[in-house]
């Protein structure tokens, strides 16, 4: 094993030590056929990211430029599967051997890239599929990559917020998490930098003074958005999603509860999606806790945001959710209480308590949507259409300002023909440019020290 001046390593082999450690001869054929097809270059791309995870970076297509000749090969061999590194980075490895965790997100790359594209029955449900069968796919990815635990739950509660964060709402998150693993609570992220990092960092160090030595520190995430958001040293569970919808999907589907953390447009669309979920009426009688946080400074933001909801959607849509400032103890108490509520709820309808199979989410919800200038032009924002579409539609306009900012197609996209054009009404076209102009102003949109250039025009 070798390093190059250009601190990468020429060539390296790895093995599992956990999942994927014992397999069938069959399965890891599958496996190695599978790098003859077009997934393997999807599998590249997220291996390349999960191997620079800490890097100072949140645009796919720099990354994939600077790793040019990084290239990851499947060997099939006694003992079950070899992965063969050429030119992988070098903050990967210490003393010339990957770092464990590093290891294990390489190895949940293959399991949930890989394997899930040759399981026939998910890549069935994953297509032209009803609302049933699509949750379904959800629920069999999630307990192949081992994130759903039957028995006592001492409760998973899903953290969102933006990667590119100051230090001042960096060390809040921080201090959430800590309020949480204190009260014996476990957590799931987007598993990136910033918001998705901090509460993990909390949470480890409360469960260590607990002597919780199982503590989860769950990563969701998909093949489109992971270069951009690599998942954190913390995480210790990953799984990967074929893309966004199902990645969402995901998140509600195992959370007992939600806070959101001061963000950009990719926490802007979370909101949206689950405050569109829940506005549902057969998910009215569901309990599940929304609590909107951050510190003092950041007041401005929530009010902001809380004002574009009222002004779109309507002030029902606006009792969801709590917003409680500067105080994370009391974030940490209200959710723990309302997340043992849910675990109530779950066991009075004996729905299982790892799974919300009961939560009503449509397809226009679970269809994915491709953030093309055709597509972006299309969608439908206005106040004719019933509210619960409305807060899909505008879900997907911030999912294809994140795809303009750091995915690579859409990078691309933007730069061949211009920023994504948003046409809505007058009142919805002043409520969303306000709040995207707050997030441009505020550095929202990227990490700290980068121009953003925006990947979008609102026009009424």
């Amino acid at each position: 094993m070798t390093t190059t001046p250009t601190h990468t390593i020429a060539s390296a082999t790895v093995r599992p030590e956990t999942h994927l450690a014992v397999l069938s001869a069959s399965e890891v054929h599958n496996l190695c056929a599978a790098q003859n097809e077009e997934i393997y270059d999807v599998f590249r791309r997220c291996a390349l990211a999960v191997l620079t995870s800490g890097a100072d970076v949140d645009d796919a297509r720099y990354l994939s430029q600077q790793y040019r000749d990084f290239d990851v090969r499947i060997e099939q061999a006694d003992r079950g599967i070899l992965l063969h590194l050429t030119n992988a980075p070098a903050t990967a490895f210490v003393d010339g051997e990957m770092i464990a965790g590093a290891r294990e997100h390489l190895f949940s790359v293959l399991r949930d890239i890989v394997f899930v594209a040759n399981d026939t029955l998910v890549a069935g449900l994953l297509g032209d599929a009803g609302s049933s069968e699509i949750t379904n796919a959800v629920f069999r990815i999630l307990r192949q990559a081992d994130l759903l635990h039957p028995g006592e739950q001492p409760g998973l509660i899903v953290c969102w917020g933006g990667h590119s964060i100051g230090p001042v709402e960096y060390d809040y998150t921080k201090e959430v998490g800590y309020q949480l693993g204190l009260r014996k609570l476990n957590v799931c992220t987007g598993c990136g930098p910033g918001a998705m990092k901090g509460p993990m960092k909390g949470a480890t160090i409360a469960h260590a003074k607990q002597r919780i030595r199982t503590g989860r520190y769950v990563g969701i995430t998909e093949p489109g958005i992971i270069a951009a958001e690599a998942p954190n040293a913390i995480v210790n569970q990953l799984s990967i999603l074929p893309d966004i919808e199902k990645r969402l999907e995901a998140f509600v589907r195992i959370a007992h509860g939600v806070i959101v953390f001061p963000g950009g447009a990719g926490t802007a669309e979370e909101i949206l999606y689950l405050l569109g979920i829940l506005a549902h009426p057969n998910n009215l009688d569901h309990p599940f806790p929304v609590i909107f946080t951050g510190p003092r400074s950041s007041e401005g933001y929530f009010q902001a945001l809380d004002k574009f909801i009222r002004d779109t959607l309507g002030d029902d849509f606006a009792q969801k959710y709590q917003i409680i400032i500067d105080s994370p103890s009391t974030v940490a108490s209200v959710v723990k209480t309302r997340a043992d509520a849910v675990l109530n709820h779950r066991d009075a309808i004996d729905d299982a308590p790892y799974f919300n199979w009961s939560l009503m989410v449509d397809i226009p919800f679970q269809r994915p949507f491709r953030a093309t200038h055709e597509a972006m032009k299309s969608l439908q924002l206005n106040s004719q259409i019933p509210r619960h579409e409305l807060a899909c539609n505008l879900r997907r306009a911030f999912s294809g300002i994140v795809a303009g900012n750091v995915k690579e197609d859409g990078i691309n996209a933007v730069e061949a023909y211009g920023p994504f054009e948003l046409r809505a009404d007058a009142h919805i076209a002043s409520a969303l440019d306000t709040l995207l102009r707050s997030f441009v102003a505020d550095g929202r949109m990227r990490l700290p020290g980068r121009q953003y250039i925006p990947s979008y025009t609102v026009v009424s």
